[in-house]
């Protein structure tokens, strides 16, 4: 498991993990800056149940796919998105992903308690990612200043709430799905 190839297991864990960020995007509710999406719910439950390692490898690759012109973001896809203030957070998403699954991982069996933790902590990585870099997109590429009030309010205040729900929708799922399936014991 610790060497740089994965089985197929692994691969189909990551596609599918990979397809549910994708779908996850297109359930959104709009909100100025950054819409609401449940990409974050699926991204934490790639780390909780894949592990750091195959958690980010899965964000990476809709990363990829994103990138390279599928329409799997929010609003489309193409490397065009990198412009956009929001991209941060898809950046987020892959660290996040990795950092909740290092400390999911680190005990078996996954206790709702350190689910939660984790998913906070990802959730966390994926605000100060998505944050940083919408500043400074606004305000040094793009040439639209934002300033940290209104960073604070549109872009952690508006949607704060929902994620943080979504990191315990996320913990009780994870908890439940890793009482029934081995799914959550591929490790990073």
């Amino acid at each position: 498991m610790l060497s740089g190839r994965l089985d197929t297991r692994q691969m189909t864990l990551c596609a599918l993990f990979t397809a549910l960020i994708a779908v996850g995007a297109q359930i959104k509710v709009p909100l100025p800056v950054v819409p609401f999406t449940l990409q974050f719910l699926f991204t934490t439950l790639a780390g909780l149940l894949l592990g750091g390692r195959l958690g980010a490898l899965s964000v990476a690759v809709y990363l990829i796919l994103g990138l390279a012109g599928a329409p799997v973001f929010t609003e489309g896809g193409g490397p065009a998105y990198l412009l956009k203030p929001s991209f941060g957070y898809l950046i987020g998403f892959m660290l996040g992903a990795w950092s909740t699954g290092i400390i999911a991982s680190r005990t078996r069996p996954l206790s709702l308690k350190r689910a939660a933790a984790a998913s906070a902590c990802g959730l966390a990585v994926v605000y100060i990612c998505g944050m940083a870099y919408c500043y400074l997109i606004s305000n040094f590429v793009l040439a639209q200043p934002l300033s940290f009030e209104a960073l604070f309010i549109y872009c952690f205040l508006l949607a704060v709430p929902g994620d943080i729900l979504l990191c315990f929708v996320g913990a009780l799922l994870a908890v439940r799905l890793a009482e029934r399936s081995p799914l959550s014991y591929v490790r990073s």
